[in-house]
């Protein structure tokens, strides 16, 4: 009996437990308990009439880089279903889809729901970014005959050599993409190792990705507190991190008293957390979420919310990207880059490499390793304003540069599309 059919039998033996189980994550906060059923396939939304793309990315980041396909795909006269797995990608879909598109959430990969998701939805063609591949989707969508497309497809070296402990399950889920379009040279390397059968290099999507958006009533009261205060941002923290931060942070105040930090965890629910580690440290600290703004007398500032980023990247000109600072990859730098900010980082970015590589040619980013270092670089660059300037400048230009790749991908796909146009004649 092969691995894939023992997974799909223990999904389907899973399946009775599937409600039990959701509720205790909605009860945690792990999903939406008004979209439950959505997860099991069902929807309360009728298919529009016209030829559907179904477009999925698993969370935030992945679900973001779809949006200049979603674009596209509206401009050439499609309706696009787009799906996610988490609830803070649906929150932050829901503020950026545009008409023409649609939020649902992702049928757990169980045959039941997914055989219940596609039924009703029938896409003409699925789009998945990066290696989101889950056995029971890929073989039903197989089965129906619709096109799969692996778009901004990347693979780290980790999961990769998972993958390949598992050649037969592998060859059989990665071969089953009809069209692998790869970030770059060394994704594209992994996924022929699997089995992917036709794989191109098209570039990473998440540079033509449009920046974070802001209220501008908002941006303004937010700016307006802060003033004239020397500000930087820590975002996308892990745990850990905060801690660097923090000591950092008080290195920093020795020099400059009026110094204020915003730290936005990658993971909201722990902004309590990270402001009792400031007071534990004497600082002054303040939630988004029970204080508006940053009072002037507030030392760290952590922004507990969803969809502000493109507040706090506009507020500030130093931007630390979290994940790298202790072992766990990193966190994409692209979107404070478009809008202008200096790039921090820590040693740990090895599922970004090439866009930290780009960055740190032109000088547009810099690698700190610890607290003292983190200190020294963002104090340097709060006290230097022109350099801090001249490598935002140099970090937009170069994001701006890499893009294109969204062209790339709606020319790689343009055959399907042509012969979904002829099945509807």
């Amino acid at each position: 009996m092969s691995l894939l059919t023992v997974y799909r039998l223990a999904t389907i033996a899973a399946t009775p437990f599937a409600s039990a189980a959701l509720n205790w994550r909605a009860n945690h906060g792990k999903e939406d308990p008004a979209r439950l059923a959505e997860r099991m396939g069902e929807s309360n939304r009728p298919r529009p009439r016209g030829r559907l793309v179904w477009l999925h990315g698993a969370s935030v980041g992945e679900s973001l880089s779809l949006l200049p396909l979603i674009d596209r795909f509206i401009q050439r006269g499609l309706d696009v279903l787009v799906t996610s797995g988490t609830v803070s990608s649906a929150r932050v879909l829901s503020a950026r889809l545009p008409a023409g598109a649609f939020h649902q959430y992702a049928p757990i990969d169980a045959p039941k729901f997914v055989e219940r998701f596609l039924d009703h939805w029938r896409p003409d063609i699925a789009v998945f970014a990066e290696s989101e591949l889950w056995p029971n989707i890929v073989a039903a969508v197989r089965a129906r005959g619709a096109p799969l497309v692996l778009a901004n497809a990347r693979i780290s070296r980790r999961s990769a050599e998972r993958w390949r402990a598992v050649p037969g399950a592998a060859k059989s889920v990665f071969g089953a993409v009809d069209l692998c379009l790869a970030q770059d040279s060394d994704n594209a390397a992994r996924f022929l190792a699997l089995g992917a059968r036709c794989v191109r290099i098209a570039g990473n999507l998440k540079f033509d990705v449009p920046p974070p958006p802001a209220d501008s009533a908002k941006l303004a009261e937010f700016n307006g507190a802060i003033g004239a205060r020397p500000a930087w941002a820590a975002v996308s923290t892990h745990p850990g991190e905060e801690d660097l931060v923090l000591d950092a942070h008080v290195d920093m105040a020795a020099q400059t008293p009026s110094l204020l930090t915003i730290i936005a965890p990658r993971h909201r629910e722990r902004g309590a957390e990270i402001v009792e580690a400031a007071r534990a440290r004497g600082l002054a600290a303040a939630l988004r979420s029970q204080e508006s703004e940053p009072r002037r007398d507030v030392d760290v500032y952590v922004v507990d919310s969803i969809g502000e980023l493109g507040l706090v990247f506009r507020s500030v000109g130093v931007v630390l990207m979290g994940k790298s600072l202790l072992p766990g990859g990193g966190q994409n730098p692209i979107e404070p880059a478009k809008l202008g900010c200096a790039i921090l980082h820590g040693p740990y970015v090895e599922n970004f490499t090439e866009v930290y590589g780009e960055l740190a040619a032109v000088k547009a980013a810099a690698r700190v390793t610890d607290a003292a270092s983190l200190a020294r670089a963002a104090h340097y660059l709060l006290s230097e304003p022109s350099r801090m300037r001249k490598m935002g400048r140099a970090a937009a230009e170069t994001v701006e540069r890499l893009g294109g790749a969204s062209r790339g991908i709606m020319t790689a796909v343009e055959p399907y599309l042509a012969q979904m146009a002829v099945a509807q004649q």
